[in-house]
């Protein structure tokens, strides 16, 4: 009990803003107490489970005192030495299982230290952002722990019962992010009024939780499949000359592919404004090829109804339709977004995203060998001085990566079928199983530790919505309002003016939504209604652990009674869970040697012949 009272008062101050300069040193610091913990390579297993030997309350202990009086920003120089430990280990292989044994310690130490620090603090230990010196000696962006956290990948911290407790407060609007000076962010709770009535929840701000971004952005994405769907039916039609200009479907599909290309714009200049690349994933790539696709058919929309002569405008409509028409496998990509909530398809997004970037060795050794492959049947081709089959030549090449080779093409006769033969072999044998290799491994690392893997990705989803944040938050197609109509008076009027400008019009253009948000906190939420919370508790007792009225329950049975032997002595002789079996028994051992030790010096301080 002393020792969690001591755990706890280490990190009970506010964390003093420190300088790039002092999380560096800070940060070597706590590397080479790491270098001194594990100075061998050790099996990671035993570094990361609860009972290890390694991470001990002593040694956790020693970790808080080294931070002095930036105990709160030590989670955060334990990431970043995390980090650079695998940047060691990954440029020298030799050291490789060493380094990543010491990456994973540091992890699981900022793990525990946030266990151990007072829930009043969890607030500003994953919210409060840091710089450090980089290699170059220049400053970093600002980060928090939580942010390190999600850019590294760091699955052990971002699974533990406080980062989820924080992204789910996030995620649910219970607890807000709070823009300061700087760039600088706080997580507070959400003030909801001293009645908690449906007029306090009626507020703009909501908008800004992920979880009704996300509901919003959902059911906008369907409105937005529907204009498509609608925008290419039927495009033959329209290459009649009475159907040249731009119809309402096509108007309303090009409108709202501008506001996606400007909300994505906006986002990815304040990610690497502001922020890091690590921020991109899998779907930043899906959305800017969405956008530019649209973009680009929309340009020769236009440039096509700039023409005058007829056949030159239909043959642009048509190169417009065509690229529109690659757009439909992205948009309906997206769709998966809707249910990545759930942990089977999230986990499995995962592994598809994990495949993809395995995936780029193999695709790597293929272009390679298919230049050069290529070049060869070219050549053979081209040598009886007739040079058109140059696409044919990259069409067969295809066709066999695909499983259907073609030996019948003019390109693969002679002697260009020893070639062609030999391409087949590397692809098929070699390459493919290659690839199904990479694939196994990837999707075996991903399912093994799927609880973990999930946690994380729903932790970088909820801090992806709120990391580039904006004061007021029009989702897409609603920021044309806000970028036509609204912040061109930004100039002229005072910042609570604009803020109230901005209050106005959108309470007016979401008054739906909104209405729906505070409906659904005063009256369903089940964190907001004592009704709701009853009737989905399902006989959950909170705090069944130190309730003194379920350890000593007392009963009234004529006499009979339950708790006839005391809990404290009923649990006595319990093992220590907090220890393995392994310092159990350096404990006893230790024990033991000390009551030798006090016997051999009572045996000597005896007189002699006594």
């Amino acid at each position: 009990m002393a020792d969690a009272e001591d755990h706890a008062s280490t990190l009970s101050f506010k964390s003093i803003k420190a300088s790039p300069d002092t999380l560096t040193k800070l940060v070597k610091r706590v590397r080479a107490m790491t270098l001194k913990l594990l100075p061998v390579q050790v099996e990671q297993e035993k570094i990361s489970d609860p009972t290890s030997r390694f991470i001990t309350p002593q040694v956790i202990t020693a970790y808080e005192a080294a931070a002095g009086d930036f105990a709160e920003a030590l989670p955060y120089c334990l990431l970043r030495a995390r980090q650079l430990f695998i940047w060691d280990a990954n440029r020298n292989p030799a050291d490789y299982d060493e380094n990543l044994c010491r990456a994973i310690a540091c992890e699981v130490l900022a793990r525990r230290i946030v266990h151990l620090a007072p829930p009043d603090r969890l607030y500003s230990i994953m919210s409060t952002r840091f710089r450090h010196l980089q290699r170059d000696g220049d400053k970093s962006d600002l980060t928090s722990a939580l942010e390190l956290a999600i850019d590294t990948h760091s699955t052990i911290f971002l699974s533990s019962s406080e980062a989820q407790h924080v992204i789910n407060s996030l995620w649910s609007g219970a607890w807000i992010q709070k823009n300061n000076e700087e760039n600088d962010i706080d997580y507070v709770p959400y003030d909801m009024g001293s009645e908690h009535t449906f007029w306090d929840h009626f507020d703009p701000t909501r908008l800004c939780v992920p979880r009704y971004q996300n509901f919003c952005r959902v059911t906008i994405w369907f409105v937005f499949l529907i204009v498509y769907s609608q925008a290419v039916r039927q495009p033959l039609e329209r290459l009649d000359a009475r159907h040249q200009g731009l119809d309402e479907w096509e108007v309303v599909l090009y409108v709202m592919a501008l506001a996606f290309s400007i909300e994505e714009i906006h986002r990815l200049y304040k990610v690497l404004r502001y922020f890091t690349w690590r921020a991109f994933d899998f779907w930043t790539i899906v959305s800017v090829t969405t956008n530019t696709l649209l973009v680009t058919a929309f340009a020769l929309r236009i440039a096509g109804m700039r023409i005058l002569d007829h056949d030159g405008a239909s043959k642009m409509h048509y190169k417009s339709f065509t690229v529109l028409s690659y757009v439909g496998p992205f948009i309906w990509m997206k769709l998966i977004t809707v249910v990545d909530g759930y942990k089977y398809i999230g986990t499995m997004q995962i592994c598809v995203a994990r495949m993809l970037r395995e995936s780029g060795i193999f695709f790597a050794l293929l272009a390679i060998l298919g230049l050069g492959f290529a070049q060869g049947l070219y050549a053979l081709d081209a040598a009886d001085g007739d040079t058109e089959h140059g696409f044919a030549v990259v069409n067969v090449l295809i066709q066999s990566l695909l499983q259907s080779p073609n030996f019948d093409t003019p390109t693969v006769t002679g002697t260009s079928l020893v070639l062609f033969y030999m391409w087949n072999v590397v692809t098929t044998v070699i390459l493919l199983n290659v690839l199904i290799s990479l694939f196994s491994s990837a999707y075996s690392d991903i399912v093994d530790n799927a609880e973990a893997q999930f946690l994380a990705f729903f932790a970088g989803k909820t801090i992806g919505m709120i990391r580039a944040p904006d004061s007021y938050v029009y989702p897409a197609p609603f920021n044309v309002i806000e970028v036509f109509l609204v912040a061109p008076f930004e100039p002229f009027l005072s910042t609570k003016a604009y803020a109230k400008l901005n209050r106005v019009v959108m309470t007016v253009v979401f008054f739906i939504p909104l209405t729906g948000i505070a409906l659904w906190e005063t009256q369903i939420d089940t964190h907001a209604t004592k009704y709701m919370r009853d009737w989905f508790a399902d006989g959950v007792d909170e705090g069944e652990e130190d309730e003194p009225s379920n350890q000593n329950p007392e009963v009234d049975e004529d006499g009979l009674t339950i708790s006839r032997v005391p809990f404290a002595q009923l649990v006595k002789h319990f093992p220590n869970a907090n220890m393995s079996e392994e310092t159990n028994i350096i404990n006893e051992i230790h024990s033991l040697r000390a009551k030798v030790e006090a016997l051999s010096k009572k045996l000597e301080e005896r007189p002699n012949g006594s």
